[in-house]
């Protein structure tokens, strides 16, 4: 079903895209989203986008103090916090959020760490799959009771998901030399996993989820990345400037407003898109599209138990 559904469809949106420009014509007066990491980088243009076509936007954030000066001048945002590293603080921010008796409209996994030094939270788990994908995986699941239907679940993931499939031997790294640019792969893999499961498990209640590659955006992310690997790596050149088109945050921010609002999307999930538009499904050696690893629904099912076992919480256990 998911293969036969992935291939571009003519959004009429491309790469230069932006946010604004994708919501051009919708109306999201009365609706609420959630956008973790939604105060910096990619995640504050999709914030502004959203609160400016009428949406009210709870934005999460590890750093409220930070999250609440750099929202100061978006009208119809709100923060709290959440660490998606702590379980503890998931726990709390969602039931903080379900007491308040709202419900969700939308939902966009946008918060992520890239290629940090080597890091263990919660029992020794790796600190990329854990905050990417078993953060996200914890939030929405304890959040499900507030998710309206017709609502749509966006998980960000990246063409990174091309660097590594899933190492069920070895998910944290403890048989085998970390490598961090493996461990930022297999996390976004799960990413879009974490989609296809999620969107089978949810879309009898009328709630579809994507995964997306927001495309390359020099953000915060690169945080943990020095100049030399950044030259290493092409991006720059040795003064700084840059080598590559990236995109602009607010195009980069695009394709997951485009995934969580487009009309266009109406009756499908489970899919992952890219430069605003559905993606290809591409062999090993293509530069884009996604990987056939990621939307399988085995391993899709398979990833979904064992983050249930984790992290202690699976809104759809009884199903």
């Amino acid at each position: 079903m998911t293969a036969t559904q992935q291939h571009k469809i003519g959004s009429g949106f491309g790469p230069g895209s932006t946010a604004t420009e994708v919501l051009g014509g919708i109306d999201l007066t009365g609706k609420l989203a959630i956008v973790t990491g939604g105060y910096s980088g990619i995640g504050i243009e999709t914030t502004r986008a959203l609160t400016a076509a009428g949406a009210h936007v709870v934005v999460p954030a590890r750093r409220p103090d930070v999250a609440t000066a750099a929202l100061a001048n978006v009208e119809g945002a709100e923060t709290a916090t959440l660490d998606l590293g702590d379980l503890d603080s998931v726990r709390a921010f969602a039931d903080g959020f379900l007491a308040s008796g709202r419900g969700i409209d939308l939902i966009v996994d946008s918060a992520a760490v890239m290629a940090c030094p080597e890091t263990r939270i919660g029992p020794g788990w790796e600190a990329q799959f854990a905050t990417n994908h078993l953060g996200h995986f914890a939030l929405v699941n304890r959040l499900w009771p507030a998710v309206r239907p017709g609502a749509r679940i966006v998980s960000v993931s990246s063409r990174g998901h091309h660097r590594s499939d899933l190492h069920w031997d070895d998910l944290h790294f403890t048989q085998r030399p970390y490598d961090k640019w493996e461990a930022y792969g297999q996390a976004k893999t799960a990413n879009v996993l974490f989609a296809v499961q999620l969107d089978a498990l949810a879309r009898e209640s009328g709630v579809r989820a994507f995964a997306l590659h927001p495309g390359g955006i020099m953000t915060p992310l690169q945080r943990h990345l020095s100049r030399e690997e950044m030259v290493e790596r092409g991006w720059i050149d040795e003064n700084g400037e840059f080598l590559v088109a990236f995109k602009t945050p607010e195009q980069g921010a695009a394709t997951q407003v485009w995934a969580a609002t487009s009309p266009r999307l109406d009756g499908l999930g489970g899919l992952y898109c890219e430069d605003c538009d559905i993606a290809e499904l591409t062999e090993p050696d293509a530069d884009d599209g996604v990987r056939a690893y990621a939307l399988d629904p085995a391993q899709a099912a398979r990833l979904w138990a064992l983050s249930a076992e984790l992290t202690g919480v699976d809104a759809f256990a009884d199903r």
